[in-house]
């Protein structure tokens, strides 16, 4: 019965008072009216009761359940506003109840959506004031020194004034990239697309790289033959920040005597790009929030290796600027791999 509506219900309930009263009603009427208007007076009451009953379900269901209809209707879901109330009287009960079931599970959703933020935002707060709070403290120490005779002393002036300014770059580079971030979120930040080759980016990447990699003994290859141009549309000074972002840390986090191998290929109508190496790797838990802002697998390990913490967040952002993905799978000890795609050049 649940799955009726207020008319059928009506009728139903007309027919059941037909039946329980039929009897009783043709009997009188054949015996005091005639049978002629015995069977109209049998046909006017159940027109009266249909109409009667059907008013009653209807103002019922009005003044019970379209307040409740009306209030979820008005409520936007998903970021859209639903029109209001029209159609209750032609709805059925199973309906409504559906159509407040998923506004019930869209309210859940949006709460936990909600949780999240704010519990990112916490994250994001701390995070910021972690990061900026060392640089700041190192200044502050080095400036009092300085204040306190320090500046007098041939030793360290210098040398702390270094560390100053070095504390300082610091700050700069993370305020920098969080201004890009959120210029790339806004859409504020315009992707620049052109033709260039892929090969010749990766080649000037490496030459930028190769001092550091001769340091830690790790070796830049290309994981494909590279004989040809690879052309892609694109703008090629972020896909340029995105490779010295993705072969940086391959070379930071890699292993002595071990490499970061980059490959390229052809998917049709987009190139795949793979930076692969064989360092220390990341657990599985990890690889969904390495792309979060200020992230790190290994907080102490990374801040010795330099960096604001957002250059993965940057890359991600990036990448979907133009309008493609990038994905990570890692191995702990065995090393990590990172894949994107690029449109080709037309």
């Amino acid at each position: 019965m649940k799955t009726y509506s207020a008319k059928r219900l009506a009728l139903y309930i007309t027919a059941l008072l037909l039946i329980s009263n039929f009897g009783f009603f043709l009997i009188r009427s054949k015996k005091d009216f005639g049978e002629a208007f015995s069977i109209l007076f049998i046909i006017l009451f159940c027109t009266m009761s249909y109409f009667l009953v059907l008013f009653i379900l209807n103002r019922y269901i009005n003044e019970k359940i379209k307040p409740i209809y009306k209030t979820i209707r008005e409520v936007p879901v998903s970021g859209k506003k639903s029109k209001l109330l029209e159609t209750l009287n032609t709805t059925n009960i199973t309906d409504v109840q559906k159509e407040v079931e998923e506004w019930a599970k869209n309210q859940t959703q949006e709460i936990t959506r909600l949780k999240d933020l704010e519990r990112y935002r916490k994250e994001f707060v701390g995070n910021v004031s972690h990061e900026l709070k060392t640089p700041i403290f190192n200044i502050q120490g080095y400036v009092l020194t300085l204040l306190e005779g320090g500046i007098d002393d041939p030793r360290i002036n210098k040398l702390y004034l270094q560390r100053t300014e070095k504390s300082i770059d610091r700050m700069i580079s993370i305020v920098a990239d969080l201004e890009s971030i959120t210029k790339l979120e806004s859409g504020e930040l315009k992707i620049n697309l052109v033709n260039f080759d892929l090969v010749r980016l990766t080649e000037e990447v490496f030459e930028l790289a190769q001092m550091l990699a001769n340091e830690r003994g790790i070796s830049l290859q290309f994981a494909t033959k590279t004989d040809k141009p690879i052309m892609v549309s694109a703008d090629k000074k972020r896909i340029m920040e995105v490779m010295n972002n993705l072969v940086g840390n391959g070379i930071k986090y890699g292993k002595k005597r071990g490499f970061v191998k980059v490959g390229f290929y052809d998917l049709h109508e987009t190139i795949l790009i793979e930076i692969t190496d064989n360092g220390i790797g990341m657990d599985k838990n990890d690889l969904f929030r390495i792309f979060e802002r200020f992230y790190r697998v290994d907080k102490s390990r990374s801040r010795e290796q330099g960096g604001t913490g957002l250059g993965l967040s940057i890359v991600k952002h990036i990448i979907e600027a133009h309008d493609q993905t990038i994905n990570v799978k890692s191995v702990p000890d065995k090393g990590t791999t990172f894949t994107f795609t690029l449109g080709k050049a037309k």
